[in-house]
């Protein structure tokens, strides 16, 4: 059927008189060109829009150890505490994807956050926030920002509060009737179990 259906765009485009034209790996033109030559050909008299490729610097070709921070700053903001600028060694956060360290020189990528721990290691010193969900964007300049929807030190926690709010939850999620009490208490029980698994 493969083979039926090639050589049947092959007679096509030699009965149109169509030329494929096999481009070597220098040969190719990158997708910005090829997006331009088409602009050029369908609106020949308006101005071609801006491509991502127009607003993003060149990554150098080789950083040395030499180029990257031996700090990463961390921003931390959530509704109920924030601190900025905070020069540590390492951040583990709770991404959606697993457990994520970030270390000075990371590359820039931005995270989804799942209820979980966040730790802050600074020398022997690691300090532990347990956050509900949130996002972190780490940028290639060795800066990490975390935004949370709550940051709370897991030493301010009391674990039989947990317990009994979990209980309640888990009871809310079996007697809900409508969709949504049923997704608010998903979330509650969600957002409780991973606070007892981390304490």
């Amino acid at each position: 059927m493969i083979r039926h259906a090639s050589t049947g765009l092959l007679s096509r485009s030699i009965a149109t008189g169509v030329q494929h034209r096999h481009f070597s790996s220098t040969e190719v033109p990158a997708a910005d060109e090829l997006f331009m030559m088409a602009w050029k050909r369908i609106m020949p008299n308006l101005d071609p829009p801006k491509t991502p490729l127009s607003f993003v610097r060149p990554r150098p070709s080789s950083i040395s150890a030499a180029d990257i921070a031996s700090k990463l700053t961390v921003n931390l903001v959530s509704p109920y505490s924030e601190f900025s600028n905070r020069e540590v060694d390492m951040v583990v956060v709770p991404a959606t994807t697993g457990q994520m360290g970030i270390l000075p020189g990371h590359m820039a990528s931005i995270s989804e956050l799942k209820p979980g721990v966040l730790s802050i290691h600074d020398g022997d010193d690691v300090k532990k926030y347990f956050i509900s969900s949130g996002f972190a964007f780490i940028h290639s300049n060795s800066v990490a920002d975390i935004m949370a929807t709550e940051a709370v030190p897991i030493e301010q926690v009391d674990p039989a509060s947990v317990q009994k709010w979990l209980v309640e939850f888990t009871q809310k999620l079996s007697s809900a009737s409508t969709d949504l009490e049923k997704a608010e208490a998903q979330i509650g029980v969600d957002v409780l179990v991973a606070l007892n698994s981390a304490l």
